[in-house]
């Protein structure tokens, strides 16, 4: 299955990474890196002088997790160029393959499909990652071990609806009454024959067993949800949106959809330098959940902070850093 909204984020911003990458070189809209000092996360002697270059994409989770790396890696020692806010996944790839950045958070499933071109994720967040990763030694990068967080695909459905209709899981939609299984949809997932109709088939339904379904853009689909347009949403599992509109996320648990587990992934001569840099993330990414980057996100999304702020504030309340 060829992720949606990845693919689509790729192919719009690819032709504006291009002309910045060929332009004028990589430049992050702020580039600043936030002052904190070591915490369980220590400072390392060996990493003092060490030129590392972060580079994240231009959405609202990347610019938090952009922004935490670059702080991480700065207190740590190293001597941080911060190019979060780099317009499209490509651009970001490019830069990673050309050696113009050293470390990006990245999810696996976008690794394997969208940079390696393989159209069938692998089951499984370890064989996921161990797949992707296996790959990528070819280009000189490695994935290391990932997060639990998983930004992947799902259907939420506001809580009170929820609560009245008995489900929490995907597998309970097939025991609905067709007058309630009301979908909201972007078109393109609606229309995919890797899309909406495959994934209704894994859990025991056909287009002729549904109520209503209506296509929406994407951003439309959270506020249709909540307000009750339709019973069941598309949506990102790491949305802001989801708390603040009080939905909830169905769990797939048939594993339709890829896998999108983050993790930071390293210029394999980089990390041979500075072994440290698995030890450092080590710590971080055992706590990066998809409950965590909700709330992270919604901070930014929905209460208006900044990135970098949110990013810093997280890592001091987690003692990583003071």
């Amino acid at each position: 299955m060829i992720t949606l909204r990845r693919t689509t984020a790729v192919l719009a911003g690819l032709a504006i990474a291009s002309t910045a990458l060929a332009g004028c070189g990589l430049r992050s809209a702020s580039g600043a890196v936030l002052e904190a000092r070591p915490g369980a996360i220590q400072h390392y002697d060996s990493l003092d002088g060490a030129k590392i270059t972060v580079i994240a994409k231009d959405f609202t989770e990347q610019l938090i997790l952009g922004n935490m790396v670059s702080i991480v890696l700065a207190a740590a020692g190293a001597d941080v160029t911060n190019l979060t806010n780099t317009p499209g996944s490509f651009g970001v790839r490019q830069a990673m393959l050309d050696g113009n950045a050293d470390v990006s958070p990245e999810y696996t499933g976008t690794g394997w499909i969208n940079y390696l071109g393989n159209e069938q994720p692998v089951k499984g967040a370890q064989a996921q990652w161990q797949a992707v990763n296996e790959a990528d030694r070819a280009n000189d990068l490695t994935w290391l071990p990932p997060a639990p967080m998983n930004n992947t695909y799902a259907f939420a459905i506001r809580e009170s609806e929820a609560e009245r209709l008995g489900v929490t899981k995907l597998s309970d939609l097939e025991r609905l009454p067709k007058q309630e299984l009301t979908f909201c949809v972007e078109s393109e997932f609606a229309s995919r024959n890797d899309g909406f109709v495959p994934m209704l088939a894994t859990y025991g339904l056909t287009r002729e067993d549904l109520g209503r379904v209506t296509n929406l853009d994407t951003g439309v689909i959270y506020t249709a949800t909540a307000n009750g347009d339709c019973n069941f949403g598309e949506v990102f599992t790491t949305d802001g949106r989801i708390p603040a509109l009080n939905l909830r996320v169905l769990e797939d648990d048939r594993q339709f959809f890829p896998l999108y587990n983050l993790t930071e992934v390293i210029r394999t001569e980089v990390l041979e330098a500075h072994p440290e840099l698995a030890e450092i993330f080590g710590q971080l990414n055992p706590r990066m959940t998809n409950e965590v980057m909700l709330t992270l996100n919604a901070k930014v999304d929905n209460d208006g902070e900044d990135p970098a702020l949110v990013a810093r504030d997280w890592l001091i309340e987690q003692g990583l850093l003071t």
